[in-house]
């Protein structure tokens, strides 16, 4: 009798590595949440330890804990005990998700992930629309995703996401961002009462230490893809972002109206005075497609391309990645929080994101001189 049990509570815990916290995105069991399992005549028992008082995700994962226990052959009962980890055990699982390391930036010059700043000369171009739909795009591909809302006066991610209303979740001193069609989301909206009309009235030394802690105590964990939206122009943000970022590759996003791409070409010469590399210009809110065939160009013709050409040098030129046409599906998307790119993929616009989303998914990058992260045990 007792080696079926024994054998009952391996298959359980067997079955309980494949349930995956929805927030940190790894195994319970990895993550050390997994109590003491009994089993008495066909009955499971299982300690479950979630992270926190109150844990968002606690009903999701108390629901797939039953189910994975209960999918065991021979498993006929489930009760699920649930309890709250302590202190020190909070304090040893950040220690795990951080692997050991001291808090510290984790998108050092060391890390893979492939890190674009989305940067514009002026405001209402549609960057933020832009970075919030190719964030989506890319993790369609497969990609691990991630977005820091660097926009601190004018954040608008969490509404073009559709979740607005979330707050990030707190483990000791670890902050676990929500997430949004598979993509990894922080804002400073997530930290205020947006909903009593509140605002952001920082000055300079207050934004380089948000950005920094966005760096520093968001997990994102191992990301393919960090998107960063920067707010409009070239201020302390901008800066800031280029003193932290260095190796962060910067697109541009211009409207084709050729004031608009002389202000986008400066917010590109900025960051390239910060060391960052300006890889492509994209080009928003092209000619409006008419039921007759023909393109209203409602904002003038060659802007992406006249600012493409002015930031290129002789050893570094700067494409344009796309030309985006002016879209309602796109418009009406980011009202409702369904990026178009998922909720019409036909759409001229989504098609046109998409494309560049796999071209920045496929772009060739150097590893020489970059640790990998591997390590002989």
């Amino acid at each position: 009798m007792t080696r079926v049990v024994n054998d009952l509570e391996t298959g359980i815990l067997a079955a309980l590595g494949r349930v995956i916290d929805p927030e940190i995105r790894r195994p319970i069991t990895e993550l050390d949440m997994v109590g003491p399992i009994s089993v008495t005549d066909g009955s499971a028992t299982v300690s479950l330890k979630l992270t926190i008082v109150g844990c968002p995700a606690a009903d999701t994962i108390e629901r797939d804990v039953r189910a994975a226990t209960a999918s065991v052959p021979g498993i006929s009962n489930v009760t699920v005990e649930v309890s709250v980890m302590s202190r020190e055990e909070r304090d040893a699982l950040t220690e795990k998700l951080r692997d050991g390391r001291p808090k510290a930036m984790q998108f050092d010059a060391d890390s893979l992930a492939r890190i674009y700043a989305i940067t514009s000369g002026k405001g209402g171009v549609g960057k933020s629309t832009l970075t919030a739909n190719l964030a989506v795009a890319l993790a369609a591909q497969g990609l691990r995703v991630g977005i820091i809302d660097a926009d601190i006066f004018g954040f608008s991610i969490p509404g073009l996401l559709g979740i607005s209303g979330a707050k990030p979740t707190r483990v000791g001193e670890m902050i676990l961002p929500p997430i949004a069609f598979d993509v990894k989301v922080i804002s400073i909206g997530m930290f205020i009462d947006s909903a009593k009309g509140s605002a952001v009235a920082w000055r300079g030394p207050m934004l380089h230490r948000t950005i920094q802690q966005f760096l520093t105590d968001v997990y994102f964990g191992d990301l393919d893809v960090l998107l960063v939206d920067l707010p409009p122009g070239t201020g302390d943000v901008a800066i800031s972002l280029g003193q932290l970022l260095p190796q962060a590759e910067v697109i541009v996003v211009t409207t084709p109206q050729a004031a608009a791409a002389e202000v986008a070409e400066r917010s590109g010469l900025v960051a390239r005075q910060t060391g960052q590399q300006v890889i492509g210009v994209i080009e928003n809110m092209a000619g409006l497609p008419q039921p007759d065939g023909s393109v209203l160009e409602l904002f003038g013709t060659g802007g992406g391309a006249d600012a493409a050409a002015r930031l290129s040098t002789p050893e570094q030129p700067v494409p344009v990645l796309a030309s985006i046409p002016l879209s309602i599906a796109l418009r009406e998307g980011g009202d409702a929080g369904t990026p178009v790119v998922l909720a019409h993929p036909e759409d001229a616009a989504a098609v046109a994101i998409t494309q560049v989303a796999k071209t920045l998914a496929t772009r060739e990058r150097g590893l020489s001189g970059r640790k990998l992260g591997l390590r002989v045990r």
